[in-house]
């Protein structure tokens, strides 16, 4: 265990400082910002709501739901049970370009619920049309952006972001297989007994 995070430290050491440009610091304080990039959310749920219309209001929800299981499994069950400090705490020059508060590590939450949005997408959208395709690409390669910056910035691991990604992907999973049962089960069952009592 040792050993691994002695790699995990210096993974985070090459991508905090060797990949690290001043042209990308606004960049990455933008994707790593949710008050900075929420339009960035407003554009998702306009294009869920253009391309599935009615089925938004259905979908709409679902990634709100993902989005709290994530965020509660990686910040509300993870960080306390782990207590593992953030490397701008632990390691000596770390680039840090926030003011970070002294909350734990792993699992990072903007990976986890990147990752959730971006799963749940891939889910709903990636069998679609071309442009379906396209958007799901496009919310994977942002999600896979918006944790890469925790790293850039100074305040997580990088086992802390794949830990998130995990946690993103199992949320997203739980969640559509949940949905589809109780769609499939309850809605559809509930459907047809009310066109056989008609």
């Amino acid at each position: 265990m040792e050993a691994l995070g002695q790699a995990d430290a210096w993974l985070f050491q090459l991508l905090n400082h060797r990949l690290a440009y001043p042209a990308l610091d606004d960049l990455m304080l933008f994707l790593t910002s949710p008050k900075r990039s929420a339009h960035i959310f407003a554009l998702l749920a306009l294009f869920i709501v253009v391309r599935k219309g009615k089925e938004a209001f259905y979908l709409i929800p679902l990634f709100l739901l993902v989005v709290a299981l994530s965020d509660f499994t990686a910040s509300g069950i993870m960080k306390p049970l782990f207590h593992r400090i953030r490397p701008c705490f632990a390691l000596d020059g770390v680039r840090l370009l926030v003011d970070q508060s002294h909350s734990w590590s792993f699992a990072s939450s903007h990976a986890a619920n990147s990752a959730a949005i971006a799963s749940l997408v891939w889910l709903f959208f990636w069998r679609g049309e071309a442009v379906d395709k396209a958007f799901t690409v496009v919310v994977i390669f942002y999600a896979a952006m918006v944790s890469f910056s925790r790293i850039y910035i100074g305040v997580h691991y990088p086992g802390d972001v794949v830990g998130g990604i995990v946690i993103g992907i199992a949320s997203a999973v739980l969640i559509y297989t949940a949905s589809a049962w109780i769609v499939k089960n309850v809605v559809h069952r509930r459907a047809l007994q009310n066109g056989g009592a008609g």
